[in-house]
């Protein structure tokens, strides 16, 4: 069932922020203008999609009174099934949109692009994968920055690591990291044999900048008199400023100022860069799991996608769609499968969330022999 009570009442929140956006205090304000406005952009397309939706239903009911009417009974019979069908379709579509959005959706992302098995070919391949997504990005109007290039003697990729930035990169691409496979006769080949070959791909957001906010509460400060060398007006002083930061663990001390104000601002200072180090290591090490996730060890037996070259096929093995146009994907054209991977994830969050179903398997052809 769809929740119209909570629906409506975003329609009246929705309204609620397009009055406050014109007030003078908001208006005066950038920094509450710009959460007000991010805000309202959010909810724009589920109110867009509930006002679609209510004109559905109308409609629906008008043509539902209409069968009663000998006059009007073949036109609604004849209009009413397509309209259902658009219902559901905007169901589907709500119900996706009531999902909490995932922060990370909305950001850059960082693109590595590794050979696997199959020496110089698999190079070749992972040129072959990083020129589609180059090709996409161009479609989407997003902006490709290389940050680390190491080729292979034939012009393939060894490995490559670039930064996309655009609007909603990562929610488009988070789908490609895994092993790719691919089928087809290597330039190399003098005998027209079919070969395998992997490329691995790693899709990780782009990291924020780490603000290290520390809570007066988790600071332990005690003062005490200035010891070592510094002239009689250090060594006299109680202006020695030490910090433990409890959560952590972290101890910083600070006695280089006769000022206990000025050593506790060097301190938590120190404080501060000490927490970020942390902070960013944590992250770093969150991010290599990640990629260790997606890319596992690159063998065949683990792709996630197979591109079948003398068939023009691609398949994705994880939601078991085959689609015979490998030539346009090898070109970019990767809609239906972002599209197709996107419907299958957000069905498996709606039913992990108890509001629908996943959707039933796309059919797919069996895998491909490998060498």
């Amino acid at each position: 069932m769809l929740p119209v009570d909570k629906l409506e009442q975003l329609v009246r929140h929705y309204a609620e922020l397009e009055e406050l956006l014109c007030t003078p205090a908001v208006l005066s304000d950038r920094v509450k203008l710009t959460k007000l406005n991010k805000e309202r952009s959010d909810l724009a397309p589920l109110v867009e999609a509930f006002a679609r939706y209510r004109d559905l239903e109308k409609k629906i009911r008008d043509d539902e009174e209409a069968l009663a009417d000998p006059e009007l009974r073949e036109l609604a019979q004849a209009e009413l099934p397509a309209l259902q069908e658009q219902r559901t379709a905007l169901e589907a579509t709500l119900k996706a949109l009531l999902l909490p959005a995932d922060p990370n959706d909305r950001k850059n992302t960082i693109l590595e692009m590794r050979s696997g098995e199959g020496g110089e070919e698999a190079a070749l391949f992972a040129a072959d994968l990083f020129r589609m997504y180059a090709r996409y990005a161009e479609r989407k109007g997003w902006k490709i920055e290389i940050l680390s290039d190491s080729e292979s003697a034939t012009g393939g990729i060894k490995e490559r690591i670039a930064l996309v930035s655009g609007r909603d990169v990562y929610s488009q691409l988070r789908f490609e990291g895994g092993v790719h496979r691919v089928q087809r006769v290597p330039v190399t080949e003098t005998q027209g044999r079919i070969h395998t070959s992997t490329a691995t791909v790693a899709v990780l957001p782009e990291a924020d900048d780490v603000d290290v906010v520390i809570d007066e509460k988790d600071l332990e400060i005690s003062i005490a008199a200035s010891g070592g060398p510094g002239g009689q007006g250090v060594n006299t002083t109680n202006s020695a400023v030490q910090i433990l930061h409890k959560p952590s663990g972290i101890i910083v001390k600070c006695q280089d100022e006769r000022s206990q104000l000025k050593n506790k601002a060097k301190a938590l200072k120190v404080l501060r860069a000490r927490l970020l180090d942390a902070e960013r290591e944590r992250q770093e090490k969150a991010e290599a799991s990640a990629r260790r996730s997606m890319v596992s060890t690159g063998e065949r037996s683990q792709k996630i996608r197979t591109y079948n070259f003398p068939q023009n096929r691609v398949t994705d093995h994880r939601i078991r769609l085959t689609l015979s146009k490998l030539d346009r994907i090898i070109e970019g054209d990767l809609d239906e499968l972002v599209t197709a991977l996107r419907t299958s994830y957000q069905a498996e969050r709606l039913q992990e969330a108890g509001v629908g179903g996943a959707p039933p398997a796309q059919a797919a052809q069996p895998d491909e022999a490998e060498d």
